[in-house]
């Protein structure tokens, strides 16, 4: 009896060994749409109008992208500081994509506790992001947009809409690659 367990057991020490080692030789490699997220990477200055409204009075707004590449390459990591009417912070955003969605990912959490979850795509020299979120108690959806303008800079905007079809400006800028 005992050399029937230890029989099992070796084996079962076998089979793993064989999964483990089949694990380590079938390493993932980033896939083609990552390589597009490369554009963002690096230090990028960014000024914009914030328009009064849900989010706060408006006003002049500055700050500064810190953004790269995550060990294996396929997250974007990006951390930023900024300056506006509604005060100073801070956000830590991680960029992906997701092969089986065919969508780009975006997860922020900033120093004034928001946490915001967006999909993307891109089109040409044209990002748009898209997501939902609860403002005033309606949930609102929100739509980012980045046109690259150059290897160096870019304009975005920051749109919001009730129902996905009026939109209504938020925020609109300029952001330029560091030298």
């Amino acid at each position: 009896m005992k050399r029937a367990w230890q029989a099992v057991w070796i084996a079962a020490f076998l089979c793993l060994i064989a999964v483990l080692a089949q694990a380590q030789m079938q390493v993932p490699t980033p896939g083609p749409e990552l390589k597009k997220l490369d554009y963002f990477v690096g230090t990028w200055n960014f000024d914009g109008d914030m328009k009064p409204g849900p989010m706060g009075p408006g006003g002049k707004m500055t700050g500064v992208e810190k953004n790269e590449w995550m060990q294996g390459g396929f997250f974007l990591v990006s951390h930023s500081e900024f300056k506006g009417a509604m005060g100073n912070g801070t956000g830590l955003a991680v960029m992906g994509y997701d092969p089986e969605a065919k969508v780009y990912t975006y997860n922020e959490f900033n120093s004034a506790g928001e946490a915001e979850r967006s999909t993307g795509n891109v089109e040409g020299d044209t990002w748009t992001w898209t997501n939902e979120a609860k403002m005033g108690g309606a949930v609102m959806k929100g739509r980012f947009t980045v046109k690259v303008l150059s290897p160096t800079s870019y304009t975005f905007k920051f749109e919001t809409s009730p129902d996905g079809t009026a939109w209504t400006t938020m925020m609109e800028g300029k952001g330029t690659k560091a030298k």
